[in-house]
């Protein structure tokens, strides 16, 4: 009885480490074009196993989720986009994953942002050559061919793939590049009669959206009631404008005197539009600029969960701050 129980025992064991050897070791047969893994960033192996069992590149995400573990990467995964040819195993890919030398580098640049965050971010990243790290926001426009140009908010917030030690120039270009694509596109779908005289004033439009909230469904009501208060010659009276306008005296809140306080950026004193873009937004927020919600609201208040509640009057608008702001506070 102990016999057969070993010899069990041992076919279980064998047929294990066969299955293991199948799940690990054998190759997977991948289109004739290859296969592209792109792992974008703060994206666990968990997910990425995941992803690659559904696409049937590998047999098991457990098994390579146990295996990274016992080899400690699991947490060593780099952000970037790997190429694999032919048949390609599971080891092979959980190697090059480990190795951390993608074929092309990533580098995500935020919505809303600075373009001195911009600035920070490719500084930071050890995949990019760095040969304007030292060098002034005005030589970067230069090499560029924009010498005169204010640099915030020309530079469109995405996701770039690059090949390992390309110059950091070169991502720059990419980035204003796709932001001159994307407000042209912007600009040719806007809708009639709006307060801008040219592109640029909508992209100065766009970064005070893309600063006021984070709501998709809020971005063109924002827009609808900032093109309003141009409109009727109202200033627009958005914080962000100010913080921005701060610079380093902003510690995280603003008072009473930082809204009387005149800085070109505050839209409390100043009417109109601020000199310059705030910030670098994104797709949402030049759509919305271009394509606001057509509204006779003149004011918004945080509602405290993210989004936001619009009025059309004054005394409306005061109600809603009592219920939102200042009952909040108490």
């Amino acid at each position: 009885m102990m016999k057969t129980l070993f010899r069990l025992l041992l076919l279980c064991l064998a047929l294990g480490c066969a299955w293991l050897a199948w799940v690990v070791l054998l190759p997977v047969g991948l289109p004739e074009a290859g296969y592209k893994l792109t792992v974008g960033p703060n994206r666990t192996l968990s997910q990425v196993a995941r992803g690659l069992e559904q696409e049937g590149v590998i047999r098991s995400r457990q098994v390579m989720v146990a295996l990274a573990r016992m080899q400690g990467v699991d947490r060593k995964i780099k952000a970037g986009l790997y190429r694999f040819d032919g048949q390609t195993s599971m080891l092979e890919i959980l190697n090059r994953l480990a190795d951390g030398h993608p074929d092309e580098a990533s580098l995500t640049v935020i919505e809303g942002w600075t373009f001195r965050q911009f600035r920070q971010a490719i500084d930071r990243n050890p995949d990019i050559k760095h040969s304007a790290k030292g060098w002034s926001d005005e030589e970067i426009m230069q090499r560029l061919g924009f010498g005169d140009a204010k640099p915030e908010g020309l530079f469109f917030p995405s996701t770039y793939l690059f090949s390992p030690d390309t110059e950091d120039v070169e991502l720059y270009r990419q980035a204003f590049g796709a932001m001159q694509q994307r407000l042209e596109a912007a600009w040719a779908a806007r809708k009639p009669e709006l307060p801008y005289r040219t592109p640029y004033e909508l992209l100065i439009m766009a970064s005070l959206i893309e600063k006021e909230t984070g709501q998709d469904a809020d971005r063109p009501m924002v827009a609808g009631v900032f093109v309003n208060r141009l409109k009727q010659g109202m200033r627009l009276q958005t914080d962000p404008s100010v913080i921005y306008g701060m610079g380093s005296l902003y510690q995280g809140k603003i008072g009473k005197a930082d809204l009387r306080r005149d800085t070109p950026y505050n839209t409390y004193t100043r009417a109109g539009l601020t000199p310059t873009p705030i910030a670098l937004p994104g797709k949402a927020a030049l759509d919305a600029a271009a394509n606001p919600a057509a509204t006779n609201a003149l004011y918004f208040v945080a509602r405290g969960d993210g989004t936001s509640h619009f009025s059309a009057t004054l005394d409306e608008h005061n109600q809603a701050v009592r219920k939102y702001i200042l009952k909040k506070g108490q």
